[in-house]
């Protein structure tokens, strides 16, 4: 019985021990005010950082001039507390990190985070009429991941797959289905992390601005099973061998398709299908509209790398496609390609929407384009 005992005070006391190790990563000493970072006040946001052997701290952001290199000095304060205070950025969603003496740090402050490949940022979200749908609806739709298997890829294969507020509740009603694709470094997470894609759908649905819809949002990387924080190892592929030219589409249109209008509750026609993508999601989608033209009504390529035949576009417009709508941004690299593909809708007639918005190839547009075409769809 004494053994035992001893054993139980010895388990409570490690189990103190792990308590008081995790309060302590909250704890910044007696009488320290918690540090708040980032802290917007009215036309200013304030970053602190708490570094205690620092000799030089920066803060580096995505608004900024360059904001691949570009740094802003931040000064230390009382207890070792780093600040610096900047004129509050437009409304739109910017990541940002600390130089910590040379060394790119994260705000362990700010739990908003996303992922852009292998990398977390910190985000901050700027409040205001072009940010007002990247934040939490009140009615929240559902995000799942289920897993497909596809013979032309050889493996088993996860999307992530969005379904509108009240789906669950009713079981007899159908929905129109998105396809949703990312770009070249993403995966199947991409629009949800950066693309804010569920707040975005969330909003729009709950004002009645856009048509309840399943949003389906697959792995564009032929060779990966699911994205890389999953661990799993990824199959060698090819780009260049003919034979796996457009693998990754046709798995799109002939396996992914036929899995979601089998096991969810969607319409399968093509007045009840879309398919969009950013980059190199864009080139998948103008790619899955020419192999199957007839396949969905709805199709818009955003910052696009591909193109179309005036041949293959004389066929869209036969099939009949209800909306076709164009993005770019002014400064995008793939800018010149938007305005040719342009020119060639025009020529051959195909009624589209170009949607030209400032700055290049970010996500600031893409979040900007979904909520734009996403009140277009299905109506």
């Amino acid at each position: 019985m004494k053994r035992i005992l001893t054993t139980l005070a010895l388990c409570l006391a490690v189990a103190g021990a792990m308590n008081a190790q995790e309060l302590a990563n909250f704890s910044f000493g007696r009488g320290m005010k918690p540090i708040v970072s980032p802290e917007i006040q009215n036309d200013s946001v304030t970053f602190r950082l708490k570094a205690d052997y620092a000799t030089v701290v920066k803060l580096s952001g995505s608004w900024m001039p360059n904001p691949w290199g570009g740094t802003i000095d931040m000064y230390r304060g009382e207890n070792n507390v780093w600040s610096v205070k900047i004129p509050l950025p437009s409304p739109e969603i910017y990541t940002y990190n600390f130089v910590v003496d040379g060394v790119a740090v994260n705000d362990p402050q700010n739990v908003l985070v996303q992922r852009d490949g292998t990398r977390y940022l910190p985000m901050l979200l700027v409040p205001g009429e072009r940010t007002q749908n990247y934040g939490e609806a009140t009615k929240h739709g559902t995000v799942s991941h289920p897993w497909y298997h596809s013979n032309i890829l050889g493996m088993d294969r996860r999307l992530t797959v969005y379904t509108p507020y009240g789906y669950e509740a009713n079981k007899n009603k159908k929905y129109p289905v998105l396809y949703l694709l990312h770009g070249a470094g993403g995966d199947e997470e991409a629009w949800t992390s950066m693309g804010r894609a569920a707040q975005i759908l969330d909003n729009l649905i709950e004002k009645g601005l856009a048509e309840p819809m399943i949003v389906v949002m697959p792995n564009g990387n032929p060779g990966q099973a699911a994205a890389r924080t999953l661990n799993i190892p990824e199959k060698a592929y090819d780009w260049r061998d003919p034979a796996n030219r457009d693998a990754y589409v046709k798995s799109l249109c002939t396996e992914i398709v036929p899995f979601i209008e089998k096991n969810f509750r969607a319409i399968a026609k093509p007045a009840s299908r879309a398919i969009a993508g950013l980059s190199m999601g864009g080139g998948h989608t103008i790619s899955a509209s020419i192999l199957y033209p007839e396949m969905f009504d709805y199709i818009c390529p955003l910052s696009a790398a591909g193109t179309a035949t005036p041949e293959q576009i004389a066929t869209l417009k036969k099939a009949g496609v209800k909306l076709y709508f164009l993005a770019c941004g002014n400064t995008d690299f793939l800018f010149q390609g938007a305005e040719e593909m342009h020119a060639k809708l025009n020529e051959q007639g195909l009624d589209h929407i170009y949607f030209v918005s400032d700055g290049g190839h970010v996500w600031a547009n893409w979040r900007l384009y979904l909520n734009t075409f996403a009140q277009k769809l299905f109506k």
